[in-house]
């Protein structure tokens, strides 16, 4: 049972023929450019040609084939200026078949797409394969169709194909903080849309966090009257001044109950499951400012964090809170709290899991407090770890209760957790290994690889992250690991911590290109990747985004530099492409380079007058990445490491 609700498609359990003829200047690779990537893709001869005599046609009677049929319609609309009509049961220039008995290996998302001269056919077992046959029909047009604008200039052609498709995981997600900055619901929605257009299926949404709570709960006012709203701060995130005596909370928001269901609504017509995830029992500090009854030390003086450093990190991954951000596990007013808060937010998401955190729990305040010291006693109860393990078992009933599942980051199988418990890994492959051999679900969510608050280009041009995560890294990931056993491996999942994220325009930088890194590798056959074939594609999709007004990063067109010294001492400077056909222009004189610049061959090797290297790629003449300058002194430190 297990091996059928969870099975995923490696590569070699099915025959895979990829016929994406992605290189530069061949027409095909103009026309075809599909991420993520399909199982089957065959060019046939000639093109068809939209119209506005064109129409869209549904077999049936369904309610959801001719929803997708309409906001076909409408995604065409804008552009075209075609106002196309949606017939049942009659001829049409694009067919929306559903089939359910189509191709077994098709199973409830996968399509089969056939373009001819005459019109389009989408075939599917399920509604859910005919939108993605529609996002694919819609990435197979020219890329003014993601305009506002009508432009009456294009020739709405679409190239003759055939097409077979079907996802290789069943869980595609990506995470979405709205804790650490708060993202207006027409925002949220926005971004939902856009995921859903690279057949993601998964959208997990962080709502509770020491920065704000998110989510209305009737029962608890104060969650989102005190615990949605902090201090303004400006600046990065851990330099921020903590609240000053006499200061107004104002920066915030929260998503009331009928925005939640308009935004759960809006993402199931998507065909996306929303994941709300409340952040418990370390995480807590805004749930904590809200009613500090719920931690140990009761501090009233406790206020939403605006950003600030309250904890000191230590070398071997340890760390010491300085502000108790922690729900107290032997008081029993905790678990009514809890009762309160999964009792409405089951009602609101129909999604069978929720996720209930449990990462990074800091336990010193418990292991401080007599009360608590007493309580582990009485119960037998040998240490902090063992304290959040009852904690963990104590919320799993509730969740239970409310006929949901639990699912957590990695740290919740620390001391065993119940069967249908599922594991989120963030830590490294072990963890992920450990929860299949314990036959628990488990989605892949590897720091910092997925994480797409990390670096993904040279620090000098990037805000500074802990680590990096550039797109070729992405890329090449493999979430099926040796030793991860596939039968419970749900899929994968990209995190957007949004710590120093506040504006739409940074989510999407930091979004994209990744995510079609991460969507190409839990949709498509894992012998489809081949990192010189993506990154044509990749430029597609950006000048779409061009059209749409979307953000997105360029540092994938930005030079690798390493940095070491010679035998003499020197500084020895290397500026490595990770794209073929750049240019790397560079000036060691303080000057601006340009097109006319020096060329990199090789390495350079730095005469000690050099202040400072400054270099940018150009490709066929124009500037592609990002001016990048270091100073000598920043050279010298990346040598040293």
């Amino acid at each position: 049972m297990l091996m059928n609700k969870f099975i995923n498609r490696d590569s070699g359990s099915v025959t895979i023929l990829v016929l994406l003829a992605l290189i530069s200047g061949n027409l095909q690779s103009q026309e075809i450019a599909i991420i993520p990537a399909p199982v089957k893709i065959e060019r046939t001869s000639g093109t068809f040609h939209l119209t506005k005599e064109s129409a869209i046609n549904t077999q049936g009677n369904d309610k959801e084939v001719a929803r997708i049929a309409d906001y076909l319609a409408a995604r065409l609309m804008p552009a075209t200026g075609y106002a196309m009509p949606v017939t049942y049961g009659g001829a049409a220039a694009i067919q929306l078949i559903l089939d359910q008995k189509l191709n077994v290996w098709n199973g409830q998302e996968g399509y089969n797409l056939t373009v001819t001269t005459s019109g389009v056919t989408i075939q599917a077992n399920a509604p859910a394969g005919l939108f993605y046959g529609v996002q694919t029909l819609l990435q197979l047009l020219p890329p003014s169709i993601d305009d506002t604008r009508v432009h009456l200039e294009v020739d709405w052609t679409i190239p003759c194909v055939a097409i077979v498709d079907y996802p290789r995981f069943a869980w595609r997600g990506i995470m979405f903080d709205v804790s650490r900055h708060f993202f207006p619901k027409e925002y949220v929605k926005a971004y939902i849309d856009r995921i859903a257009r690279y057949k993601f299926n998964r959208f997990h949404w962080h709502l509770s966090d020491d920065e704000g709570w998110r989510i209305q709960i009737k029962s608890l006012p104060k969650l989102t009257t005190t615990g949605a709203w902090r201090v303004p701060r400006d600046g990065a995130y851990g330099n921020a001044r903590p609240p000053q005596p006499g200061e107004k909370a104002t920066d915030g928001g929260f998503y009331t109950h009928e925005d939640i269901k308009e935004i759960v609504q809006y993402a199931r017509e998507r065909f996306i499951e929303v994941l709300p995830e409340i952040d418990i029992p370390g995480h807590s500090m805004a749930a904590v400012a809200s009613y500090p009854e719920l931690s140990v030390t009761r501090d009233t003086s406790i206020r939403v964090n605006p950003g600030s450093n309250f904890a000191t990190w230590f070398d071997n991954g340890k760390f010491e809170m300085h502000v108790d951000n922690t729900l107290n596990p032997t008081d029993e007013k905790v678990y009514q709290f809890l009762d309160k808060v999964f009792g409405e937010v089951a009602s609101l998401f129909p999604f069978e899991y929720i996720h209930v955190g449990g990462d990074e729990c800091y336990t010193g305040f418990w292991e401080r407090d007599p009360e608590v010291q007493v309580f582990m006693k009485k119960h037998k109860i040998n240490s902090s770890h063992e304290l959040q393990v009852y904690f963990n078992r104590r919320v799993n009933s509730i969740i239970i209760s409310k006929k949901k599942k639990m699912i957590g980051w990695d740290e919740i199988l620390e001391g065993g957790i119940a069967p249908s418990t599922a594991v989120m890994n963030w830590h490294g492959i072990k963890r992920a290994q450990e929860a299949t051999r314990m036959k628990h679900p488990v989605v892949m969510s590897p720091a910092p690889i997925y994480y797409l608050d990390m670096m993904q280009g040279d620090p000098a041009i990037e805000a500074r992250v802990y680590n990096k995560a550039p797109l070729k890294d992405v890329y090449a990931f493999e979430i099926l690991a040796p030793g991860v056993d596939s039968t419970f491996l749900l899929g994968g999942q990209a995190n957007l911590w949004t710590e120093q994220i506040a504006t739409p325009g940074k989510a999407e930088y930091m979004t994209y290109p990744r995510a079609f890194a991460v969507a190409e590798s839990l949709w498509s056959p894992r012998d489809a990747k081949e990192w010189n074939r993506f990154i044509p594609r990749v430029e597609a999709q950006f000048a779409r985004f061009d059209y749409a007004g979307v953000n997105y990063a360029t540092s994938l067109y930005d030079p690798v530099i390493t940095v070491k010294k010679n035998s003499e001492g020197m500084l020895v400077v290397a500026l490595t492409p990770d794209i073929s056909g750049l240019e790397v222009h560079y000036t060691l004189d303080n000057s601006i380079p340009d097109r006319y610049a020096a060329t990199l061959q090789g390495s350079i090797v730095l005469s000690p007058e050099v202040e400072r290297v400054r270099c940018i790629t150009y490709r066929n003449g124009k500037p592609m990445g990002h001016l990048i300058s270091l100073t000598r002194e920043e050279l010298e430190k990346r040598s040293a490491r």
